[in-house]
């Protein structure tokens, strides 16, 4: 892949979550796409992540990535951002984050996602 398909990969990608276009997200994941979150060291499956990113939708229905830092390498990207969310009791929540993917054949084969679990722990509040 060129820098610039990796960089729409992750346009694509973060673009779809911001709409709540889970069918989008499952397309720009490999089908053995290995996820691991730093606040729980486990590796999710791609239906495991689609089954919790169902939820955040529901629980988040608003929601964009402001502050968006990507940085494409070959073989992948890395993207800073800020989540900010609104809940349906119409609290805002943001969350910092850094997420490391790696890219193969026009699909994201890793993300590594890195949050702060403090904050984790206030956006669950």
């Amino acid at each position: 892949m060129t820098l610039d398909e990796i960089a729409a990969l992750a346009a694509r990608f973060f673009d779809a979550i911001e709409a709540g276009d889970v069918a989008a997200v499952a397309d720009c994941y490999a089908d053995e796409v290995a996820i691991w979150h730093n606040t729980d060291r486990q590796i999710e499956t791609k239906a495991d992540n689609v089954k919790t990113l169902s939820g955040f939708i529901r629980h988040i229905p608003t929601r964009r990535y402001a502050d968006r830092r990507l940085t494409v390498y070959p073989g992948g990207f890395v993207q800073q951002h800020l989540l900010v969310g609104v809940r349906p009791d119409g609290k805002r929540v943001e969350l910092p984050a850094c997420l490391v993917c790696a890219v193969a054949g026009g699909k994201i084969t890793r993300l590594d996602e890195y949050f702060d679990s403090e904050q984790v722990a206030a956006w669950a509040r």
